[in-house]
């Protein structure tokens, strides 16, 4: 047995040594490091595969190429410092590799988030220390064994260390087939080649990548885009097809082939390739590249639907098959994820009797063969005439494939391939579909952790923020929120709207520091703690403190960044404060924008004695206040004060008429690296002011009577009828007097009308409110004043006011 493994050991490392010859003895080719790199996904089972070398910068180890699945699930990143301690630089450093199991994994930090717990890493340096290391990870139990290991060593010595290429249209003439993107401005660089693909003349053409997306088929054009937005590519080669429109006749196929350089010091992120017409190139494909371009769907599929899609694409068509379906298993039924063609006549009667949603769902029981081939856990293909149950006959009369897809030790699901018309299954047929069926397992089962992971993240983040805006007097309000995409960490950015006493708004915008459930949940305990301080009633300077104080007093690591801003709706003023957040942005009447240059506080929860100064503001109906995080403005590419100036420059030219359309556009060219909150209001000021007075009662012999004169001259002005005096007299009277004799303090009289609705308050220093009696005596002599109070108002109660209350009463005028 022993003879017979290091056999088995020898005919793969000597196959991986033959493909790395071949690869490097060939002429240097652009895609040659990226083809020497999938050798480790094939002959060492690596899931990932990367090389690291010291950049223009020495101290920093840059990822130059990589192959296999997004980095970005293993939270591998795209540069680590040389003298850090991380499996990269102790590689790079010391000249020897670094194997990690996943027990020494667990701690560290690239562990956080993985799609399987058997995630294993391994860092090999590329010669002597200090030329860079190949990292490699891979997702088998137990990680990277003997064979394995031997394969990664042979892989390192064909890494010769790269030169960043240079773009096409940097150094000499434009191939004809040739373009360069730069991914910051959107300019395109294109051969002339090209532009005949395209139908457009040279000097017809602008420059501008949206340019050639618009003539391109619809249906095609989010694929498209996934290429040529760099928040969805990784360093490596792509390939799609996709069409363009013609003038007469059905769209011309094009092929693209780009691949993504990164920036460095003074240039950005560059997509270079060619495009070319597909009808001219190889139709024929080999097995080995139809897996390769699956692997590559799969690579970037990240729901259930895209691992169908991805499925439904690398095989049907190549397989001339007449109907596919992908399924999960859930328990003992089939939950069809995918059919093609989607129509329910063209599958079986069973699978049509058990609708649910948009697919059937289809009971394994009614399917013995299947559930056999379930269980055994590997591919059958039976052809032509096969005797099999209905329920599976119908699906491939001239043929059936039944790819179980086996994911992390259980079977996910299920591909069944069907053709009409008898097919002949080659051994190399079968060789690829059994290939397919552990990537698209393995796939289906990381999109479903993403999908039930991205729904629980999207109602943690729909709980703690508002479900909606109140409808503001005098103003109009809108709000977004973007999660990002880079991960599917809760943010902690949020944004509220909070009426306030007096016709007065706050408008609230923050960021607490991560993005985790304890950012998350310290966010909403944020937002509601300044909603409660708000509503109190205290200034907002007095707000944010509190909030200030309170962060300290929870003792977190975590600090909070925010912008409050208290606008009077009545008299078109505000105050705002900063408690290190960004700067509230204003578009004027006169379509000019500015950015407010507010003072500012330190962050929440950093400093106990903290000063957060109040800054006035001064709105004309038609102004616009912009509240917004930083993830909107600020990203890797474009500093923040750069973002600040292209923010104001957007909203100075929006039509402030479509607050809601204005949002959209402004979260348009949102990075997407973080999470963004965006806070718009139009102050329209409102048709109708109050009428409002105010009193101060001092304590006084007379000061009953001084608040009832003062009450009756102000009702007399407003032109209030001779029968509500009477009343409103009646109230404060008694308002007052409970005032007086149940605290100490400071009393104010507050009258205001408002759509002919007369309000009286009187606001004391006492947090009691008073109590109603249930029952009262003949030979009582007090408690009668809040029943009174009562039964001539259409309304009364009371509410918190800085660290007192209020107690208000309604009346409706007569006349």
């Amino acid at each position: 047995m022993r003879s017979e493994g290091a056999a088995i050991s020898r005919t793969r490392a000597e196959r991986a040594e033959a493909a790395l010859d071949t690869l490097t003895a060939a002429p240097a080719a652009p895609d040659r490091l990226h083809r020497v790199l999938e050798q480790a996904l094939v002959f060492a089972g690596a899931a990932f595969a990367g090389v690291y070398t010291p950049g223009d910068d020495p101290a920093q180890l840059r990822l130059a190429e990589s192959a296999g699945l997004p980095r970005t699930l293993y939270g591998i990143r795209d540069g680590y410092p040389a003298a850090g301690g991380s499996p990269v630089a102790e590689a790079h450093r010391g000249g020897h590799p670094v194997w990690l199991s996943p027990e020494q994994l667990a701690g560290c930090p690239e562990a956080r988030r993985t799609p399987s717990p058997d995630f294993s890493l391994a860092a090999l340096p590329l010669g002597p220390a200090g030329s860079g290391c190949l990292l490699a990870v891979s997702e088998h139990p137990g990680g990277f064994g003997a064979d394995d290991r031997a394969c990664l060593e042979l892989v390192a010595r064909a890494i010769a260390v790269p030169r960043a290429p240079e773009p096409p249209g940097e150094g000499g003439e434009m191939a004809p087939d040739a373009f360069s993107l730069a991914m910051d401005s959107g300019r395109v660089e294109v051969g002339d080649g090209i532009l005949r693909l395209f139908g457009i003349a040279r000097d017809d053409f602008d420059g501008r990548v949206e340019t050639l997306l618009a003539l391109t088929v619809p249906e095609d054009l989010p694929a498209l885009m996934s290429v040529v937005e760099a928040d969805h590519m990784s360093i490596g080669e792509r390939e799609l097809e996709f069409r363009v429109l013609q003038p007469s006749g059905p769209p011309k196929w094009l092929r693209l082939r780009g691949r993504l350089l990164p920036g460095g010091e003074g240039r950005s992120a560059r997509l270079v390739g060619t495009v070319a017409d597909a009808s001219t190139l190889r139709s024929d494909v080999t097995d080995v590249a139809r897996v390769q371009r699956l692997a590559a769907s799969l690579a970037t599929a990240t729901t259930v639907k895209d691992v169908g899609k991805a499925v439904v694409a690398a095989l049907r068509g190549p397989l001339k098959a007449d109907r596919l379906a992908l399924a999960e298993l859930e328990n003992d039924r089939l939950v069809v994820t995918v059919l093609d063609p989607p129509e329910p006549e063209a599958w079986p009667e069973v699978w049509r009797t058990e609708w649910r949603t948009e697919w059937p769902d289809a009971p394994v029981r009614a399917m013995p063969t299947l559930a056999t081939a379930l269980r055994e856990g590997r591919s059958r293909i039976w052809p032509a005439g096969s005797p099999l149950e209905p329920a599976l006959a119908e699906v491939g009369p001239g043929g059936l494939a039944v790819l179980p897809l086996p994911a992390g030790g259980r079977m996910a699901g299920a591909c069944l391939i069907g053709w009409d018309r008898p097919h002949h299954f080659s051994p190399d047929e079968r060789a690829l579909l059994t290939a397919c069926a552990g990537l698209a397992g393995q796939a289906l089962l990381r999109a479903h952790a993403f999908d039930a992971e991205h729904e629980l993240v999207g109602m943690l983040q729909r709980t703690l923020l508002p479900r909606r805006l109140p409808r503001l007097p005098g103003a109009v309000a809108v709000a977004r929120y973007l999660p990002t995409t880079a991960g599917l960490e809760v943010g902690g950015d949020w944004y509220d709207v909070i009426p306030l006493a007096d016709n007065h708004v706050a408008l609230v915008i923050g960021d607490v520091q991560g993005h985790n459930a304890g950012a998350a949940t310290l966010m909403g305990q944020m937002r509601t703690a300044l909603r409660a301080y708000a509503v109190e009633g205290h200034a907002p300077d007095v707000v944010v403190a509190h909030a200030n104080r309170l962060l300290l007093d929870m003792e977190t690591d975590l600090f909070a960044t925010c912008a409050y801003v208290d606008v009077d709706m009545e008299e078109g003023t505000a105050w705002c404060v900063r408690a290190g957040h960004l700067q509230p942005v204003l578009r004027h009447p006169d379509g000019t924008a500015e950015i407010l240059r507010a003072e500012g506080g330190p962050p929440l929860g950093v400093l106990e004695r903290a000063e957060f100064p109040m800054t006035p503001l001064r709105l004309l109906p038609g102004t616009v206040i912009a509240l917004t995080t930083d993830g909107l403005v600020e990203s890797p590419d474009v500093d923040i004060d750069v973002g600040m100036d292209r923010l104001a420059a957007q909203l100075a030219t929006a039509d402030p008429e479509h607050l809601g359309l204005v949002a959209d556009a402004l979260l348009g060219g949102a990075h997407r690296g973080d999470d963004v909150a965006l806070l718009l209001m139009r102050y329209d000021g409102m048709a109708v002011r109050p009428l409002r007075e105010s009193w101060t009662v001092w304590r006084l012999p007379e000061a009953v009577r001084h608040a009832r004169r003062f009450t009756r001259r102000t009702l007399r002005t407003w032109g209030v009828s001779p029968e509500t005096v009477e009343a409103a007299l009646l109230v404060v009277s008694e308002l007052v007097t409970n005032a007086l004799v149940h605290t100490d303090g400071q009393i104010r009289l507050d009258l205001s009308l408002v759509n002919h609705r007369l309000r009286l308050a009187v606001a004391d220093s006492s947090p009691r409110s008073p109590v109603k009696p249930t029952s009262i005596g003949w030979e009582a002599t007090g408690g009668r004043g809040i029943l009174l109070v009562e039964a001539v108002s259409a309304a009364w109660g009371t509410v918190p006011v800085s660290g007192g209350k209020q107690v208000w009463a309604d009346l409706v005028p007569n006349g």
